[in-house]
């Protein structure tokens, strides 16, 4: 096989020394909150199968389980450490305590649809699980979304990895960077909903106050 291309070929030498165990080991701490290389170790591990010297069907099954046990590991983290551990150590794995306050309105309205589509963004893939927990999505809405973003992340992957073999390495640099793009966007997307959240929640406390402020009058007037 030709030589690989970027971060693919730094993974080589692992993959070559541990084959899956290096694949599920790698997926689940990146999953699970984890900033390790994830994402590119499943990529390489499609491109080995692409060439015979793995099962693309070994790697799959392998990736999707380590994907889904990490991601419940980050939302058990989240649910039973709350936001105090969020504050204490979620600075080690980019989620820091304003991240985690801007998320939590977010992930309350649409906490499944994101863990779904979380994996496809570096930050949000290794931190989903955990603002899950923290924010109480109930486990019946979480496990679902998250089986579901294990096996469209994994299956994604694994298969361009598989077809375009060494050729990937352009298209996946690629999409690393437009993750930039698509967390950007999205977190533009959080700060509009929490301001409008804010703004509703003033009206509704103006709104409170003008109504017991009248009612109050009302009241005055009937005793005099």
């Amino acid at each position: 096989m030709p030589p690989l291309p970027g971060p693919l070929a730094h993974l080589s030498p692992l993959l070559d020394d541990y084959g899956y165990p290096a694949v599920g080991l790698l997926v689940l701490l990146d999953s699970g909150g984890i900033p390790v290389p994830g994402q590119t170790i499943l990529v390489l591990a499609a491109v080995y199968a692409g060439t015979g010297r793995m099962s693309i069907t070994g790697v799959v099954a392998v990736a999707v389980v380590a994907a889904v046990v990490g991601d419940c590991l980050g939302y058990l983290v989240g649910r039973t450490g709350g936001r105090s551990f969020v504050d204490r150590w979620g600075r080690y794995a980019g989620l820091t305590p304003a991240r985690a306050e801007r998320a939590e309105g977010f992930f309350t309205r649409n906490g499944g649809k994101v863990v779904t589509v979380a994996r496809f963004v570096d930050g949000l893939r290794q931190t989903n699980g955990i603002i899950a927990g923290t924010t109480g999505m109930p486990w019946r809405r979480f496990m679902p979304a998250n089986i579901a973003g294990a096996v469209l992340w994994v299956g994604v992957w694994a298969a361009l990895g598989y077809v375009l073999g060494d050729n990937i390495g352009p298209l996946y640099e690629r999409a690393v960077r437009y993750q930039v793009y698509l967390l950007a966007a999205l977190a533009a997307l959080v700060a509009a909903l929490v301001v409008r959240a804010v703004a509703r929640r003033r009206r509704t406390l103006r709104d409170g106050h003008l109504r017991d402020g009248q009612r109050s009058g009302t009241t005055s007037k009937e005793d005099a």
